[in-house]
């Protein structure tokens, strides 16, 4: 059977990455944009991966949005 290894990082560790303030990073795990996982009861964990899906282009002026 395969597995899948996640590289679960923290919510200042994903703040850095993408240079952001980690409420921010709070922020979208409350609004659902990243998902989060619980590790005990306190620790909190973000799937590195993930963090891409927040980043998008900003298309140039003038250009068509396809």
């Amino acid at each position: 059977m395969p597995t899948t290894t996640h590289q679960l990082i923290t919510i200042a560790e994903a703040a850095a990455l993408i240079r952001v303030h980690p409420r921010t990073v709070r922020r979208r795990i409350a609004e659902g944009s990243l998902t989060a996982y619980r590790v005990g009861p306190h620790l909190i964990r973000l799937d590195a991966d993930e963090l891409d899906a927040l980043l998008r282009p900003i298309p140039a002026a003038g250009a068509v949005a396809v």
